[in-house]
């Protein structure tokens, strides 16, 4: 992607009063709008203030290569009321999008692929793990470790029910993972749910119950 003539950029910059600061990741200028301006927006145009604070979100998270996160906010401001940080939210947004490209192609296996979505989840960024989760489940939707991995999320994000489902459905395709759900500390949250209990623990010679359900399985 070319750069933008540094003379139009020192002009944009002048006119909106921005700072820049150089990214280690792309060598670009990230325009971080100055605290002074965003104040002085407020009370003229509030939607502007916003706009300015998902644009600096978004930056910073471009410099954290948290591509996904980026996106988001770069995506509001470019619907947002500033043409000035539209144009420059555009040249980012694309820049991540390029980002989130690369590293979706970047995973020689589908395992490969699941054991990324896991680190997300240990470092707590949700948000990016599950639409890595989403894509393998397109993928490989018969995968049991990718159902199981979303019922691990689903039950950290508080999603009690769905987290359930999902289990139920993973033990169904793999019953091994049965075994490993007793130990996991990812399901701390349902450790009280007698549901949880039941599909970890059935009776001998019976299959778990359907979650949600009120007939066994045959």
């Amino acid at each position: 992607m070319k750069r933008k003539p540094v003379a139009k950029v020192k002009v944009l910059a002048k006119k909106l009063k921005i700072q820049g600061v150089l990214t280690k990741s792309t060598g670009r200028v990230l325009q971080m709008a100055q605290k002074s301006t965003q104040k002085a927006s407020v009370g003229d145009d509030p939607r502007f203030a916003q706009t300015v604070q998902n644009y600096e979100t978004g930056l910073r998270a471009m410099q954290e290569r948290k591509f996904d996160k980026a996106k988001s906010n770069l995506q509001k401001v470019v619907s947002g009321p500033s043409k000035e940080l539209a144009d420059r939210a555009t040249v980012y947004l694309n820049a991540c999008n390029q980002q989130l490209e690369r590293a979706t192609n970047h995973f020689k296996t589908p395992e490969e692929h699941y054991d990324y979505a896991v680190s997300l989840m240990n470092l707590g960024d949700y948000v990016t793990a599950r639409e890595h989760l989403d894509t393998l489940t397109k993928q490989v939707p018969k995968a049991d470790y990718v159902v199981y991995g979303l019922a691990a999320l689903n039950c950290l994000t508080g999603h009690v029910e769905e987290s359930l489902r999902n289990l139920d459905q993973a033990i169904r395709l793999n019953p091994a993972l049965r075994f490993q759900a007793r130990n996991d500390s990812d399901f701390q949250n349902l450790v009280e749910d007698p549901r949880f209990t039941d599909l970890l623990y059935p009776d001998p010679g019976e299959l778990p119950a359907a979650v949600g359900g009120t007939e066994e399985g045959n």
